[in-house]
């Protein structure tokens, strides 16, 4: 790893709490010598973190807007879009946005919507044509960014009037209710960057001299700004320079990487592979300078892209100002304050500021910035000072993935919101899989009690496995103990990604994507997804789903109509079950329940104020959880009892506590099985979940 690597990489800032308390304290980093947070500080950050609780009232829908409205069947691999179709704009009408409005959805983050680099020829519009050497499969990545001030051609009806199509959507969201997410990717750009949409004024009146309140939403393109592309003024004969957009390897020019995923590509697509591109001197390739070679990537790397320089030189020094440690936790005006008196910064920092302000004028509400944590953390603090000054309430999101480094960039990044992937995500993938214990996942938010406000949920994205992939799960409705977990076992927000409640699988073929993730990179379309928006004669949905669909869909829908109501009480105790339980053995129904010695801790008990949420991970229904509490336990007697009609008034008067009403049983069992189970004391179905609501 290199150096910059490295430093980008370092150890933490400040650290999670040794007794997991909503308190901060801090370490010394390796570059860095912080000194410990006195009391005061302390309460300012568990201030934030209740302050920031508002969060947990966010729910997020992430949409592939080329995959979610493209309703061609064909999904052939590597095909163009003429033969496999694309999605529009124009597909997310009003009444989609109603529908997934009526989910209790706040935010929709449209992926994909900046203009990428493709290998589809737009030139007839003017749009210079991608390098195809360059272009990870047909459709191209959406994280390699090759316009940062316009829109995907593929997504509308009219290309030159693209920017005008994706300006309606925005209007059609806010008007159904909906605040509206797009990326930006601050580490790399497509490696053939060129933005002829960009600002064009005055040199004279560079956009970078305006604050943000003197910069009008209204005015943004009227008056008369200049921006410059990255790389315009960089002096290229050198590695590194402060105000350089990019890295170089000067006297070396870039290599082209030896394929490893044009097997089956058309013999078209393949003839446009030269295995050459001009680039003297090479630039970085986006994931790092691969080992001392970054003029020639690996296949494996990210080379279609380039990186960015924020101010840190290959051998890990920082040239930019020095964020306070201070100022961690500390309201986003000090932070603001801060930078007010900072006269220079990198060229970077001001381009990507500049971008975040366009998006912001074109009505966007918040932004999900992809691999943030390749990005030194005091930028975060200067561009979310900036966003926040002219749109305070902008969801700013970030893609962080070391644990260690939360903190960083929540009390000193001020960001608003990070994945929960090497933490939740991953631990309830393992659960749900058999490899691991149910009681993991207690420990996993434990570790995150003091920032959990600031921990985005999520049990699919872009990135990871579909459930019903054979690769995950291979049945989208075993997603539902660990939905219950997403949902309720914490005080942070919920993503959901389109198509995950009907049970899309991934498995066909992209071409460049390979089964079991939705590709990216390819023209595709999401047959479950499909099906759902086949309006029937009325308008209405979901009319040619398939009935295992709409099952599902009505179970991620009934949880979804409790997550307000039971994320506003305060979270409890959360417990582990299964452990111990009999499980019900169905070869033996008329024999007294197996116990089955091999068991991980299947289940789990999920206080949260007056609800009582139970979710079973096992392929088998599980009897009474028994590490309940003593006075826990009576008021489950007491409901069996009531519930059984036999002794309701002496169980009611020994529980103390009483009773519990059951309000969601799933899934959903046929009339027989569900008679059987109320033979069973207190079953939980196999991949099941219960929510009661306690009364005394």
């Amino acid at each position: 790893m290199s150096a910059l690597c490295a430093a980008l990489l370092s150890a933490p800032l400040l650290s999670a709490p040794a007794n997991s308390a909503p308190l901060l304290s801090l370490v010394n980093g390796a570059a860095h010598n912080v000194a410990a947070l006195n009391a005061a500080q302390m309460n300012t950050a568990a201030s934030a973190t209740k302050h920031s609780k508002e969060h947990s009232e966010v729910l997020i829908y992430q949409m592939l807007p080329r995959v979610f409205g493209n309703q061609n069947p064909n999904n052939v691999p590597w095909g163009s879009l003429d033969t496999n179709g694309t999605g529009k704009f124009a597909d997310i009408s009003d009444a989609v946005l109603a529908d997934i409005r009526a989910m209790g959805v706040s935010h929709v983050w449209y992926t994909g919507v900046l203009h990428h680099a493709s290998m589809t020829d737009y030139s007839a519009f003017g749009i210079e044509k991608d390098d195809a050497d360059v272009v990870k499969g047909i459709a191209g990545s959406p994280y390699a960014i090759r316009d940062y001030y316009n829109v995907n051609p593929d997504l509308a009806l009219s290309v030159p009037d693209r920017l005008d199509e994706f300006r309606a959507l925005v209007a059609r969201s806010h008007k159904a209710g909906l605040k509206v997410i797009i990326d930006i990717v601050p580490n790399h750009v497509a490696r053939r960057y060129h933005s002829p949409s960009r600002p064009l004024g005055m040199a004279d009146r560079h956009i970078a001299d305006l604050s943000a309140a003197d910069l009008k939403v209204a005015d943004f393109e009227a008056a008369d700004y200049e921006v410059a592309d990255f790389g315009a003024g960089d002096d290229t004969s050198v590695s590194f320079a402060p105000d350089n957009n990019f890295y170089y390897v000067p006297g070396k020019a870039f290599e082209v990487p030896a394929s490893e995923g044009s097997q089956g590509m058309p013999s078209a697509i393949v003839s446009l592979q030269d295995g050459k591109f001009a680039e003297l001197p090479a630039k970085w390739t986006g994931n790092g300078d691969n080992k001392g070679e970054p003029h020639a990537p690996k296949a494996d790397d990210w080379y279609e892209t380039v990186k960015l320089n924020y101010g840190v030189a290959p051998d890990g020094s920082e040239h930019f100002p020095k964020l306070p440690v201070s100022l961690a936790f500390k309201p986003i005006s000090d932070h603001q304050a801060f930078w007010a008196t900072q006269a220079r910064v990198p060229d970077t920092w001001v381009k990507m500021r500049d971008i975040s302000r366009f998006w912001l004028s074109m009505g966007v509400d918040g932004f999900r910035f992809d691999m943030a944590e390749m990005v030194p953390v005091p930028f975060w603090s200067y561009l979310v000072s900036d966003i926040k000054a002219k749109r305070p309430d902008a969801l700013l999101i970030a893609e962080v993935y070391d644990p260690k480094r939360y903190r960083d960039f929540i009390g000193l990044g001020k960001l608003d919101l990070l994945y929960d992937k090497v933490g939740l995500y991953d631990t309830l993938k393992a659960v749900s899989q058999g490899k691991a214990s149910a009681g993991e996942i207690s420990q996993r938010i434990n570790e995150i009690a003091d920032i959990k406000p600031h921990m985005l949920h999520f049990l699919e994205n872009h990135d990871e496995q579909r459930i019903a992939s054979p690769e995950f799960l291979g049945d989208g409705a075993k997603a539902l103990p660990a939905l219950a977990v997403s949902l309720f076992a914490t005080d942070g927000p919920f993503m959901l990604y389109f198509g995950q409640r009907f049970g899309e699988d991934g498995s066909e073929t992209g071409g460049f994507g390979k089964p079991s993730r939705t590709s990216i990179f390819d023209y595709v379309s999401a047959p479950a997804m499909a099906r759902y928006l086949k309006q029937d004669a009325n308008g209405n949905f979901g009319a040619a789903s398939l009935p295992q669909e709409r099952a599902l869909n009505s179970a991620y829908l009934k949880l979804l109509a409790l997550y307000p109501g039971i994320k506003a009480e305060p979270l409890g105790r959360i417990e582990n079950g299964g452990c111990e339980a009999a499980v019900v053995n169905e070869a033996k129904q008329n024999q007294d329940m197996q116990r089955d010695s091999k068991q991980h801790c299947a289940a789990l008990r999920i206080y949260r104020g007056k609800y009582l949420i139970e979710a079973n991970f096992s392929d088998s229904p599980l009897a009474v959880i028994d590490s309940a509490p003593a006075d826990t336990q009576a008021t489950f007697d007491a409901h069996q009892a009531a519930s059984s009609g036999k002794n309701a008034a002496l169980a009611d008067k020994q529980a103390g506590v009483i009773k519990s009403k059951l309000l969601l049983s799933l899934p959903e069992l046929p009339q027989q099985a569900a008679e059987q189970a109320s033979h069973q004391q207190h079953s939980l179905p196999a991949w099941g979940v219960r929510i009661y609501e306690l009364k005394e």
